[in-house]
């Protein structure tokens, strides 16, 4: 059967559009495609997106908070989880504080308080 859609690209909410792409740029290796105050766009070599818009009155999110207003969750496969840290964390990212499973990922927070996870590759 087939699927009536396929995903053209994901968008998240951001306090600072132009932020988030610039550090996902560095974080992923991806192209910026567009960079405004309002809405950012990355794009990889496989055609994959992400956007960044805008959301007036953003809050930080609060982690692992269950009622804070975390709006997303990206998961990047890294070839070394502790070198991949301190180079996320060079580029504006904090290790979370708290750690669900530190021996098989890391939580990290991007520069405006979203979690992502850093995790191995699979081989």
């Amino acid at each position: 059967m087939s699927a009536p859609a396929t995903l053209a690209m994901v968008n998240l909410d951001s306090g600072d559009p132009r932020q988030l792409t610039e550090f996902y740029a560095k974080a992923l290796g991806w192209k910026i495609a567009m960079l405004e105050d309002d809405y950012g766009m990355l794009t990889s070599d496989t055609g994959t997106s992400i956007g960044f818009g805008r959301v007036d009155n953003y809050t930080r999110p609060e982690w692992p908070d269950p009622e804070s207003n975390k709006r997303y969750h990206l998961d990047l496969s890294v070839d070394d989880l502790r070198a991949a840290e301190k180079e996320m964390v060079a580029l504006g990212a904090e290790v979370a504080k708290w750690q669900p499973n530190a021996e098989r990922w890391t939580v990290m927070l991007d520069p405006q308080g979203q979690p992502f996870c850093i995790v191995p590759k699979q081989s």
